[in-house]
């Protein structure tokens, strides 16, 4: 399970999950299941889970379907996501427009999200509209209705997204120019938004197509989470998913493991809009499908100790004592049908260069690496890490979101609920031989964000 999930939900995506305990810093972690989350499986292949949370009579209901942007066709990006837009145009029973507002009339509220591995559809409720509002995700999972005055107005829709969220986000445009570069042929180097030029030539028929082969009882996953119990929750989803047809049986995900020769490449991008220069660097890691269980723990220790918070060496070098730069930060996100990343951004003081800042990273690392990570260190990354969980199960919608999109990306119930134990095992020696490894053998990209030179003479007096 990654901690960054829990980070990216509590304090949201890239820290409501903050500071250990009180009165646990040091001591023996805790080690049992992480939200006592039940599972059952209905005929049609479903999978369900219920994750009860009593505190108050609500749920956050979620569907998640096992398909993401990288599983588009080549020419079709974007795909997921635009059909992620036309689920809600809606049905025959609960067409476009209605189908929201039957929601917020009932107090709830709801949305969508596409990764690169799946594409979930949410609603948070009262625990007493939870069937309406599995009546309408069971509906829309096979009934879908597009016409194409709807779906030509919704591509425009997303074509305006995308130069809201990326043409107009410098960090996101280097961010396009970086992932191709290092993914290469793995589809990870797409962005999940698509391009502009293959999202215009995406259809109706390009949407009910993937629709048809892809959203079926089979490929998806139900949580819900709040004040229910499974015992509650399977006559319900007998009652409104059950009566999906089958259509196929649960299979593996396969993704590409392949990866060219490593490489190490660099991209550098002036931008009009950038104020403050970024330095980020990405290594292509092990996951929980692709590598060994123990490098990835190893790994998942490694960022906290490098880079979890302000506390950590790679700030406190940085940042504290030879104040270079103004943030500095590590993550690590090993949840991936293919491979996983590890991540480090770092924001330069004004008037430090970022080759200065590159090169005393650098040395850092090294440091870090020769003769810096303790048993001590260890032990306060994971009673750390451990003790984010204790928050972790207050909001059913972190808790759903958590399970859910662990389970989509190929782990298992037992996987995560036993996380902390498998954190408790991590040894300081395993911490090493991760790291080293990753460093050593890892392809990286390093992208650099800089501001626009001034034009010689620009500002001066006439």
């Amino acid at each position: 399970m990654s901690l960054r999930n829990l980070t990216v939900l509590v304090g949201s995506v890239l820290c409501l999950l903050t500071g250990p305990v009180a009165g646990q810093q040091t001591g023996t972690p805790f080690t049992g299941p992480v939200f006592g989350a039940e599972s059952f499986t209905l005929a049609n292949g479903l999978t369900v889970v219920a994750i009860p949370n009593h505190r108050a009579p609500v749920v956050s209901h979620m569907v998640w379907y096992k398909i993401g942007a990288a599983d588009e066709q080549p020419g079709k990006s974007g795909l997921a996501h635009f059909l992620e837009h036309l689920m809600f145009k809606g049905t025959a029973r609960y067409p476009a427009g209605k189908l929201t507002d039957i929601v917020a009339r009932n107090g709830g509220d709801q949305n969508a999200f596409t990764s690169y591995d799946y594409t979930a559809y949410f609603e948070n409720t009262a625990v007493a509209h939870l069937p309406l509002m599995m009546d309408i995700e069971a509906d829309r999972m096979r009934n879908l209705k597009l016409d194409a005055p709807a779906v030509n107005t919704e591509r425009e829709v997303i074509i305006e997204e995308r130069r809201m969220r990326v043409d107009s986000v410098p960090a996101a445009v280097l961010g396009e120019r970086l992932s191709p570069s290092l993914w290469m042929t793995n589809h990870y180097g797409i962005p999940v938004i698509g391009w502009e030029a293959e999202m215009r030539g995406l259809s109706r028929e390009d949407a009910l197509a993937f629709y048809r082969a892809h959203y079926a009882a089979h490929n998806a996953i139900v949580v819900v989470a709040g004040d229910i119990t499974a015992a509650q929750l399977k006559p319900l989803a007998e009652k409104y998913y059950g009566a999906i047809p089958k259509t196929g049986d649960p299979a593996p995900r396969v993704r590409s493991t392949y990866l060219p020769r490593r490489a190490d490449v660099r991209v550098v991008m002036t931008h009009e809009r950038v104020e403050q220069p970024e330095w980020s660097r990405l290594y292509i890691a092990p996951s929980y499908n692709v590598g060994d269980r123990v490098d990835v723990h190893g790994l998942e220790v490694f960022a906290e100790i490098l880079g979890g918070g302000s506390t950590t060496k790679l700030y406190r070098t940085l940042v504290v004592d030879q104040k270079l730069a103004a943030e500095a930060s590590a993550s690590y996100e090993p949840d991936a049908i293919s491979y996983g990343t590890f991540s480090v951004l770092l924001t330069p003081n004004p008037g430090v260069p970022v080759d200065k800042l590159e090169a005393a990273y650098d040395m850092a690392l090294e440091s870090i690496l020769r003769d810096g990570i303790s048993d001590a260190d260890v032990a306060r990354a994971k009673s750390r890490m451990i003790a984010r969980l204790a928050y972790a199960k207050d909001s059913p919608m972190k808790a759903a979101y958590e399970v859910g999109s662990s389970l989509a990306a190929g782990l298992t119930l037992d996987d995560i609920e036993n996380w902390p134990a498998a954190i408790a095992t991590v040894t300081a020696d395993q911490v090493r031989a991760a790291a080293h490894k990753l460093v050593a053998t890892a392809s990286t990209g390093t992208g650099i964000l800089l501001p626009q030179p001034q034009a010689q003479g620009a500002g001066a007096a006439p």
